[in-house]
């Protein structure tokens, strides 16, 4: 009888699971799976999406990796992803590899981020740096060469200089190296680089000599451990000496040249499964209010509307591909729908 008992309460349990699960694919008419990966950067955002979407979508199974913008964009070009969160636009080769295996993509822009330049908060003689400073420290023939703090600027300590950044296959390492060197990949090969952030926040707060860069948001995260420093541009139209990024100053260009937008791509063929389209939609709709909550800076309204128009579109390809990113106006390159194919040579 007993058992009787427990096998009838487990039955009932499964049905009333079964009909919870009926419900929710009945409410929403979507289930399935859409895979995403790429941009450690955008990971929190694609994540904080994700989660809310999957509140009324239950029966939609969505997974988010973190590779790095090119690991992201290699999965992607094979096929095994839908979407490809990355913190820079899509390279000439990548777009290539794409076209090689009939993949056609939708371009969406879906926030703005700030590259964080951060120390130990020991730190007690850096107040704030110039990009002349921090290219002296980063360019190719730092290597083995600038290895103390007073040989960037002799006020500071003759102390070693221990340099923390994101590893090659990151979106963030190609802005970087693109906003502070001059050109994308040029860089010193002898820091510390990980595709984690997290690895990074956790090896400049345990280095009193550490200086490193990541995205806004894993300051925001972690505040508490860092020291965040103002960049000197040195230029007069962006303001006079150091400038922090905020909402403020990364929407209104004035946080140059370490503002950058953040993206999905979207595979268009993926785009047609329904789940897949309501996710998309999702994200484009409710980018900016989750963007501040995660740390990174909303677009413009006008921005977004662009973008909605062009996801209902399906419109495809880059606007972005042979251009200049650094301090880019999305806005004036969105008005125009028709997509910029991507040149045969790889900018480099």
């Amino acid at each position: 009888m007993k058992n009787l008992l427990i096998t009838t309460a487990v039955a009932l349990i499964l049905a009333s699971c079964g009909t919870k699960q009926q419900q929710t694919e009945e409410s929403t008419g979507l289930k399935g799976e859409i895979k995403l990966d790429g941009s450690s950067t955008v990971y929190p955002l694609a994540e904080a999406v994700a989660e809310d979407f999957g509140k009324a979508n239950a029966a939609v199974k969505v997974t988010v990796g973190e590779s790095g913008t090119g690991g992201g964009f290699k999965k992607f070009g094979r096929g095994e992803t839908d979407i490809s969160n990355a913190s820079r636009p899509i390279k000439a080769s990548e777009d290539s590899a794409c076209k090689a295996a009939n993949i056609e993509y939708i371009e969406l822009p879906i926030a703005y981020d700030g590259l964080a330049i951060v120390v130990n908060k020991e730190n007690t003689w850096l107040e704030k740096i110039t990009v002349a400073e921090l290219k002296k420290m980063w360019e190719p023939a730092a290597q083995g060469k600038i290895t103390k703090w007073n040989q960037v600027n002799p006020k500071w300590p003759a102390q070693e200089i221990h340099l923390f950044g994101a590893g090659t296959q990151s979106g963030t390492f190609d802005y970087f190296t693109e906003a502070v060197v001059g050109k994308s990949k040029e860089c010193r090969g002898d820091y510390t680089a990980s595709e984690d952030d997290n690895v990074l926040v956790q090896g400049i707060a345990g280095d009193k000599l550490a200086l490193g860069f990541f995205g806004l948001a894993y300051y925001e995260g972690n505040k508490d451990k860092l020291k965040l420093i103002p960049v000197d541009d040195e230029k007069k139209e962006n303001g006079d000496g150091g400038i922090v990024p905020t909402s403020e100053t990364v929407q209104n260009g004035t946080y140059q040249p370490l503002s950058r937008p953040l993206f999905i791509y979207i595979s268009k063929k993926s785009a047609e499964r329904a789940e897949v389209k309501a996710f998309a939609e999702y994200f484009v709709a409710n980018a900016g209010k989750l963007a501040k909550e995660v740390g990174y800076v909303a677009l413009p309204d006008a921005v977004y509307e662009l973008v909605k128009k062009r996801l209902a579109a399906g419109t495809t390809g880059s606007v972005f591909t042979g251009k200049n990113t650094v301090g880019i106006k999305m806005e004036e390159l969105l008005k125009d729908e028709t997509p910029v194919e991507a040149t045969a040579t790889e900018k480099k």
